[in-house]
């Protein structure tokens, strides 16, 4: 294990039950993050993401392989990683019988703070997350997105270098997904290391400074999220002419200069195209002109995540596992059971 990574795991297996019916959850996964970025862990449900999660903040033990997190080895010294990591998982952990500081400090005792330190570290966070106007409500009052930033701050009480995100924003609407994005952001910032798990594309791309890609318990592709656009190969030219009377006359420019015919979409008028050398968007932009037609949009861009995951899986991230798929991670129907607050 090198310095170098706050976490790093190298080749951990999972196996659920037994015999014909066990369940392989890892199969070989490994990963590092640096000090101070995230790292984006994407995959489809099933994947194994939250079993990677569960072991790397040692709630499970994996069946072979090792992990260090802030150099401590996770099975040899877990006291150590408890003390130095918070986790957040895809469901708010958080007692909504209690109030917000209520809450916060309920785990600020826990963690050994005085009951003054508890509080004022209570009243930090909940100013920090927006949350002090509902400070003394009970958690059940509070709306979708006030619970997932209540239960982000449950999980910095105890001023964690590293912070495991469980898919954070499931079932957030978008303004509540970007206000838990901009605090992801701000962390960061701060110098904490965080995990993030996901099945969007669009958070992966939008937080994580390297992606590492799982499915079906193994990884499949790992870089910065621009390194695994490129793995497409080529890029995208987009046009979007001003006059729709100007859209066949561009079609036909577009398929001389590509060889090929562009997709269309009928509602928007845009005309999109592969290209694999970007030089050739200067050549449109000529035969554009010579022809008098002007252009609304006129783009090149790479593939999205999305497209990524197909190319390298077979299927999009969002696509509903194999029939096996949602027993490949029994961690992630066991929460109620083992609440991961006991981390925080």
């Amino acid at each position: 294990m090198t310095a170098e990574y706050t976490i790093e795991a190298i080749d951990l297996h999972k196996r659920f039950g037994r015999g014909d019916t066990a369940t392989q959850a890892l199969a070989g996964v490994s990963l590092a993050a640096r000090p101070g970025t995230v790292l984006g862990v994407l995959g489809p449900n099933g994947a194994g993401k939250t079993t990677a999660v569960r072991i790397l903040a040692t709630l499970l033990r994996p069946d072979a392989g090792h992990a260090t997190v802030c150099g401590h080895d996770i099975r040899r010294d877990a006291v150590s990683v408890r003390a130095l990591t918070g986790l957040t998982g895809q469901y708010a952990s958080v007692d909504e019988d209690l109030s917000g500081t209520e809450n916060l400090v309920l785990i600020g005792r826990l963690l050994e703070l005085s009951r003054p330190n508890a509080k004022a570290r209570a009243a930090e966070l909940l100013a920090r997350f927006g949350l002090s106007d509902a400070a003394g409500r009970s958690a059940k009052t509070y709306s979708g997105g006030m619970r997932r930033r209540l239960d982000l701050a449950a999980s910095l009480v105890g001023r964690p270098q590293v912070l495991y995100l469980d898919e954070p924003t499931t079932g957030l609407d978008p303004s509540s997904r970007n206000q838990v994005w901009d605090m992801v952001r701000d962390l960061v910032r701060d110098g904490v290391t965080v995990l993030l798990t996901t099945q969007y594309l669009d958070e992966a791309d939008q937080l994580a400074n390297r992606i590492t890609v799982i499915d079906r318990g193994s990884v499949v592709a790992e870089g910065r999220p621009d390194e695994l656009k490129r793995r497409t190969g080529g890029q995208t030219l987009q046009v979007r002419p001003t006059l729709a009377s100007d859209i066949d006359a561009v079609a036909r420019i577009m398929a001389d200069l590509t060889g090929n015919a562009p997709a269309r979409e009928d509602a928007t008028g845009l005309l999109t195209t592969p290209i694999k050398d970007p030089v050739l968007i200067a050549a449109v932009v000529r035969k554009l002109d010579e022809a008098g037609i002007t252009a609304d949009e006129l783009a090149l861009r790479l593939p999205s995540l999305d497209e990524v995951f197909l190319s390298l899986t077979g299927h999009r991230a969002t696509d509903e596992p194999s029939p096996d798929g949602d027993r490949a991670d029994p961690a992630a129907g066991k929460r109620d059971e083992q609440p991961e607050r006991s981390l925080v």
